[in-house]
């Protein structure tokens, strides 16, 4: 009998559907590529001596004050002279507060100290500085800290890295697993969700092993080969984030048993025993994944800051809520491409993850809600810090996500409605099929006896060969058997290339089944599309818990600004200016300190700083000094470059009071400069 195979129809796939998945799939990678050094989440608020100070007689300690508490190492805070030698003594200790402070050597000589820190701020992130002051009057110094940084180089894109797995992981995992458990209990038995699902705790637990590796070196050194240094290792299992790192290995052995309790034993259980057991890996699972999450409350964010009571149990909702819509999501697109024909996913179970993907929705509203009012603080913050403006890409793309998602409910409700009309004609096909069964029985029994014949008939030509020759020699016996060996593998290797050709058959049959349902193809697209967004709005998520919150960037910037008040009520004048030259790295703030600002002979420092606080060197700096009401100057000033990020001139002259306009030109490379400008009471 011949089979006809009916040629395969390709659904035609939307262009902008395949568009905008790989747009998204690049925005992934450019956002993961350009995603820099961690940003520091604890801010220096001041500091005793302060910056670019001229105190008159040598401290006795040099004190640091945070934003918020931090931990310090023995090697947390350095103050070097003029020639680069330290000249602190014992370890750096919190003397009050947020304020940390180290001793220093007696009879310093007069010039410039520099002074650098790196410490971990209490949500787990470094921070990273210096700065300069001076005995005396200004020196040259041979210090450079241009390269200061915390969390930068291979060691902090290894950490980035494993952070992104770590949460993709723990997606997958506790998504898939309550996609199984709560949407399609029949997909215990699926191989293709099994392996997802295992993939993930893989993911997880290597990322977690990784992170704890790397955190030693990523907090302090920033060296590849600290990586594996048993004593840095020991310090980190000291910490709270070595702390919550362990605990997270431990609840994923937990969730290893879980697994294998809901792709074993529950798997095996008819429908009416998998009640009790759906019941106990509920409960047992939603421990579990609750304690996955607490690992990551308690060590960052919601662990500091405002209300952190509330906001750690507000923080496992919220991942929580992600895993099972961005996990679930996964799981179901997996089971609509992957499936095998014979266990397609349900129109019914379709339709309880979508009710599971509302109500995670609504979760994440809520508590998105409460996390951007804490973190943020100011309406202001959302355009005006990094965090704000990463928090308005994330609106945006969920905003994006429940809109797809939206599509996806309307083929839900298709799907659905398809396979009630299915359901209503299948008594016809029922008796169809019996029809079929009866002729098909007759075929066989028709094909048994042409096979009955065959075999007599091969029977007789084997008889009639053994009598033909059988006076022959035994080297003829030697031939037939050779021949029927022969034959043998000859008849093996048909059979192999009959059976690949069956399962190709099979194969391209399933395709085809699965492919015709015009309805189950749309939701098969619409939640790839969904799956898209979700991979690049884990990558924002993932650079939004690294960046400083809104909150506390401008708690720095109001105490630096008070600092500059009280500076300039003493007599001193200080002067920030943010600037923007338009090239690569042309942001920044140069601030201009003029002592004692008045009338005659003054000393000007200043000094250029990136956005996050850190200084950094510029090619030229230049001032000049107009009082426009007596139609004086510009008065050109170029200061001398001190060290890292800092000039100084002496000897300026103000040659009457008045309201004087100080500009300051910034050059950042050969063409790209700006100049900047305030008025100022000097005299």
């Amino acid at each position: 009998m011949t089979q006809t195979i009916a040629p395969r129809v390709r659904p035609r796939v939307l262009p902008r559907v395949r568009t905008l998945v790989l747009l998204l799939l690049a925005a992934t990678g450019l956002l993961l590529a350009g995603a820099g050094p961690v940003s520091a989440h604890a801010a220096l608020t001041g500091s005793d001596p302060r910056q670019g100070a001229v105190v008159d007689k040598a401290p006795t300690q040099v004190s640091l004050t945070f934003s918020e508490k931090v931990a310090l190492s023995d090697d947390s805070v350095r103050v070097l002279d003029p020639k680069g030698k330290r000249i602190d003594q014992g370890d750096p200790a919190n003397v009050s507060g947020t304020t940390y402070a180290v001793k220093l050597h007696s009879g310093l000589p007069d010039g410039t100290y520099t002074v650098t820190y790196q410490v971990v701020s209490e949500d787990s992130h470094p921070v990273a500085g210096a700065y300069t002051f001076s005995i005396g009057a200004p020196s040259q110094t041979s210090v450079s800290v241009s390269g200061q940084e915390a969390g930068g180089g291979i060691v902090g894109w290894l950490y980035g890295l494993g952070r992104y797995v770590s949460y993709a992981g723990f997606i997958v995992l506790v998504g898939g697993a309550a996609f199984v458990l709560a949407c399609w209990q029949r997909g215990s038995g699926v191989r293709v969700l099994q392996r997802l699902v295992v993939s993930g705790w893989l993911a997880l637990t290597a990322a977690t092993l990784g992170l704890l590796l790397l955190r030693g070196s990523y907090t302090s050194t920033g060296k590849v080969g600290d990586i594996f240094d048993l004593e840095l290792l020991g310090q980190v299992l000291q910490t709270k984030t070595g702390a919550a790192l362990v605990s997270r290995l431990l609840l994923l052995a937990a969730a290893a048993l879980f697994i294998a309790v809901l792709f074993g034993a529950y798997d095996k259980r008819e429908d009416e025993e998998k009640r009790d057991l759906t019941f106990g890996l509920a409960i047992g699972g939603t421990v579990v994944a609750a304690g996955l999450a607490a690992s990551w409350a308690m060590s960052e964010h919601a662990s500091t800051g405002l209300q952190s009571g509330i906001a750690m149990p507000v923080d496992v909702v919220h991942l929580l809520a992600v895993a099972a819509w961005l996990g679930g999501l996964a799981a179901l697109l997996v089971a609509l491409y992957r499936a095998p024909a014979d266990t397609p996913v349900e129109g019914a179970a379709v339709r309880r993850f979508s009710r599971v993907a509302f109500g995670s929705v609504l979760a994440l509203v809520a508590t998105g809600v409460y996390q951007s009012w804490r973190q943020l603080g100011s309406w202001s913050a959302f355009t005006g810090t990094r965090y704000g403006q990463l928090l308005l890409v994330k609106i945006g793309l969920v905003l994006l996500l429940v809109g797809v998602a939206w599509i996806s409910r309307r083929w839900t409700a298709r799907l659905v409605d398809t396979v009630v009309g299915k359901a209503k004609g299948a008594a016809g096909v029922e008796e169809k099929g019996a029809g079929e069964t009866e002729k098909g029985a007759g075929e066989t029994e028709k094909g048994a006896g042409e096979g009955e014949r065959e075999h007599a008939a091969a029977q007789s030509r084997a008889s009639a060969a053994t009598s033909a020759s059988g006076s022959g020699s035994g080297s003829g016996s030697g031939k037939k058997r050779a021949s029927a060996t022969v034959s043998g593998k000859s008849d093996a290797k048909r059979a192999a290339q009959l059976a690949r050709q069956q399962a190709a058959i099979d194969t391209a049959r399933q395709k085809q089944q699965r492919d015709a349902d015009p309805n189950r193809f749309g939701l098969r697209r619409s939640v790839l599309a969904e799956a898209g967004v979700a991979v690049v709005l884990l990558a924002v998520t993932t650079m939004l818990t690294s960046t400083e919150p809104g909150r506390t960037e401008e708690e720095a910037r109001a105490a630096t600004s008070a600092t500059s008040t009280d500076t300039s009520s003493s007599g001193a004048l200080t002067l920030d200016m943010t600037f923007d030259t338009g090239g690569e790295d042309g942001k920044g703030v140069v601030r201009v300190d003029l002592d004692p600002a008045r009338v005659g002979g003054n000393e000007m420092h200043v000094y250029v700083q990136r956005p996050n606080g850190r200084a950094f060197d510029i090619p030229e700096v230049k001032i000049a000094f107009t009082l426009e009401s007596q139609d004086i100057g510009p008065l050109p000033v170029v200061p001398d470059h001190i060290s890292t990020g800092h000039w100084s001139a002496r000897g300026v002259q103000i040659p009457m009071a008045g309201e004087w306009k100080i500009a300051v030109t910034v050059r950042t490379s050969d063409i790209d400069q700006a100049t900047v400008s305030k008025n100022a009471q000097i005299g």
